[in-house]
Formats: structure tokens, C-alpha cells, sequence
């Protein structure tokens, strides 16, 4: 009886000692492959920089990794695709300030209209293949090349994913969640900040 109670206890003790080993301190890190809302989290803050562009479905994938390396080469960290205790906390520090016109490279003045993917006519994709959503502009390539950063005041960062037939020249169309807040925006003038 003593032997059986003695392998017992043994055996809750290796089977304790390996839980501890797996329970050391966690890796907070976000890397490809994951699927949470801390990847939902990741995406959003890189679209609200302008750089990602793809759907926000929490799926850590190959557009995810290219946009936490694009941000992790702007920003002067280690370009390795994992958004790590420092990428995060530099993401965040940036979605927090206000942005310096003095950092981008030129502005322009373009007269913007507003679309959304509810609108009579309209697909649900942009030409570059990602759902029509805040964030993304329909350009004229040969004036602002498509997949280029920008910050339009008062409607935030976005990058150039879309074209339109009646984009032509020094017009933007500024993409919206909804049919209502692309009508509330109507038409009118904007200064355009080229980012990249």
C-alpha cells in the first residue's frame, strides 16, 4: 500500500512540476498565425496609421505581417513581423498623437466626395481587393499612387485603395462605414497629406 501511495505522490509531483514549466511567464507577443481580438486590436490601430488595409477579422495572416513590418521599419524597431511589448506600445504612442503636416512629404489640395459599399451602384471591394470601409480612398493613380499613405484632416489616415471612373486629376473619394456618413460628408474640399 505504501508503495502504490508512494508512486502516487510521485507521480503528482512530475505531472505538478511540468504545469509550472508551461505556466512560466507568457509571451504577450502577437504573431502570425494567431486568430483573437488582440489581433482585431493589432489590425485596427495599423489602419488607423494607414498601414494596413485588409479586413479586420482578428486573423494574424500575410497582409497583417507586412503592415506590423512596414510600421516596425518606420518607426525605427526591429523589423522581425512580430508586434511585440515595444511595437505595440510605439503603435499606440502614435495613434495617440496628433498629426505634424511637417512629417509628410507634400500636400494637396483635392476636391472629395464621399462612397460606402451601401451605396446604389457600388461594389463591396476596392480595386486593390479589400472591403470598402473607412480608411481607404479612391484615387487617381497617376496623381497618388495606389497603396500610399495619407492623412486627410478631419477624416484621419487612410491609404489609396480604390479608383473610379470619375476620379480623375486632383479628385478623392473618401471611403465611409455607412451610406449616411459618406451623404453627411457630401463634397467638398480637402488638403490631402501624402505620408509616404
Amino acid at each position: 500500500m505504501q508503495k502504490i501511495y508512494l508512486i502516487v505522490v510521485l507521480t503528482l509531483c512530475m505531472l505538478l512540476t511540468s504545469v509550472v514549466a508551461f505556466a512560466a511567464p507568457a509571451d504577450d507577443s502577437i504573431k502570425i498565425g494567431m486568430r483573437s481580438d488582440n489581433v482585431k486590436m493589432l489590425q485596427k490601430l495599423l489602419s488607423e496609421k494607414g498601414f494596413y488595409s485588409g479586413e479586420i477579422d482578428g486573423v494574424f495572416g500575410k497582409i497583417t505581417l507586412r503592415a506590423v513590418k512596414d510600421f516596425q521599419s518606420s518607426s525605427g524597431l526591429t523589423v522581425d513581423g512580430v508586434a511585440d511589448k515595444d511595437t505595440l506600445m510605439n503603435l499606440g504612442r502614435a495613434s495617440n498623437t496628433e498629426f505634424n503636416p511637417s512629417r509628410s512629404s507634400r500636400s494637396l489640395t483635392m476636391n472629395a466626395s464621399a462612397y460606402s459599399a451601401y451605396d446604389d451602384g457600388n461594389g463591396h471591394y476596392t480595386y486593390g481587393g479589400n472591403l470598402v470601409r473607412k480608411g481607404l480612398v479612391a484615387v487617381d493613380p497617376t496623381v497618388i499612387p495606389l497603396g500610399t499613405r495619407l492623412f486627410i484632416p478631419g477624416y484621419g489616415h487612410a491609404v489609396a485603395d480604390d479608383v473610379g471612373g470619375a476620379i480623375k486629376g486632383n479628385r478623392i473619394d473618401i471611403a465611409f462605414a455607412s451610406h449616411n456618413e459618406a451623404m453627411d460628408f457630401g463634397r467638398q474640399q480637402v488638403t490631402v497629406y501624402i505620408l509616404d
